[in-house]
């Protein structure tokens, strides 16, 4: 069994695992919640970017993906930003929820496992 390598590592929690051929990243959120959906959305997944390319990978190897909406009402301009984002023919397996988040501002948590 290979060794677990955790990306920026905190008291509670890592951004993301790495074991094996795969990342697992912790749900990443926006930093400015005064934002709207699409701004969310993006910061959210420029998070994603980030801390895939720290752990050896990219949007085109992620493997799959959950996203919680604060607001299911926000599906539509949440895909907008999605499918400008993902490359196409490399998407990934996904569910979308509603759910209620920790922070009454924000509107998207995303959580992404990919291969290395």
């Amino acid at each position: 069994m290979s060794d677990v390598r955790r990306i920026d590592s905190g008291a509670r929690l890592s951004e993301a695992s790495v074991l094996g051929s795969r990342i697992y990243c912790s749900g990443m959120i926006p930093e400015d919640t005064s934002l709207d959906i699409t701004g969310q959305v993006k910061q959210a997944l420029g998070e994603i970017d980030s801390l895939l390319a720290k752990g050896g990978s990219d949007k085109t190897k992620v493997l799959s993906a959950v996203i919680w909406l604060a607001d299911i009402s926000d599906f539509a301009a949440m895909n907008a930003v999605w499918d400008a984002w993902v490359v196409p023919g490399e998407t990934p397996a996904r569910a979308t929820v509603q759910a209620s988040l920790n922070d009454p501002k924000m509107k998207v948590e995303i959580m992404v496992v990919a291969a290395l």
